[in-house]
């Protein structure tokens, strides 16, 4: 490893891009109150989540640059097999239905607090212009960006530097759901990093990591735009249909047994 990329440089990367993607986030707001009129707070609400992933990566793409670091290596952005796709895939779809309902068992115990009435405010499908920002935002730059940042970059040079696999991912991860400043799905989000982590180091690429993170931040997206006709389909009394538990678990085995077969045969 380069020796300028040190556990403590990679910390303090990850940090300096937070707080770039809280200042372009801020950007909108900021001039908001000249440019747009009042009403369109919403706007401006999804310009600061578009202008915070967008810009979040801009520190780490800069930093590998100016250290002349090969940005495919560091950052594990190496192609998959078509194998490796479709068995993530498999499992990433029954993982974000177990996630489900994990989160639906999680609230007869915690309720939400009230600031998530806001949160699925904003995350609403009203116009055109709404859809694209948040599928542009919440399902393919925030996943990319923080795999690239998390997964890419932070683990893969704590792999490297403590030779201790499950300590990489962990703390990783514990970073990862920190970074979401989210008290209430921070265990949640923290076992996610570990799948994301794991999924990462045992391919050797943020590929299948991205997938389940895309897939996990779509279905929730569509979740919380879904009609009455499309819910009674999906949720029996609360939570998510056994049928469709079953499967999410059958597609999680069988997702898990292939990627693993596959990977074994490769080695």
């Amino acid at each position: 490893m380069n020796q300028t990329l040190t556990v403590k440089n990679a910390f303090g990367i990850v940090l300096v891009s937070i707080l770039v993607a809280i200042l372009a986030g801020s950007v909108p707001f900021f001039f908001s109150t000249t440019f747009l009129p009042e009403e369109n707070t919403r706007t401006t609400s999804l310009l600061s989540l578009f202008f915070g992933q967008t810009f979040m990566i801009v520190p780490l793409l800069l930093f590998l640059h100016l250290k002349k670091e090969p940005l495919a290596e560091r950052l594990r952005l190496q192609p998959v097999s078509t194998t490796v796709l479709s068995a993530t895939t498999l499992l990433s779809v029954g993982i974000v239905i177990i996630s489900d309902e994990i989160d639906r068992l999680t609230n007869l115990v915690l309720p939400q607090p009230d600031y998530f009435n806001q949160l699925e405010n904003m995350l609403r499908f009203d116009s055109v212009l709404s859809v694209f920002f948040l599928l542009s935002t919440i399902s393919i730059l925030a996943p990319l960006g923080e795999e690239l940042l998390f997964r890419g970059f932070l683990q893969k040079i704590l792999e490297e530097s403590w030779k201790d696999i499950t300590k990489a991912v962990l703390i990783t991860s514990i970073f990862f759901a920190f970074i979401h400043m989210n008290p209430y799905w921070i265990i949640q989000i923290y076992l996610m990093g570990i799948l994301l982590g794991y999924l990462a180091w045992r391919t050797g690429s943020i590929i299948p990591s991205f997938i389940l993170h895309g897939l996990n931040n779509t279905f929730a997206l569509f979740l919380n735009n879904t009609t009455s006709s499309i819910e009674h389909i999906y949720s029996w009394n609360g939570h998510v249909t056994p049928l469709l538990l079953a499967i999410a678990v059958g597609l999680i085995i069988f997702g898990f047994k292939r990627l693993h077969t596959h990977l074994e045969i490769l080695s």
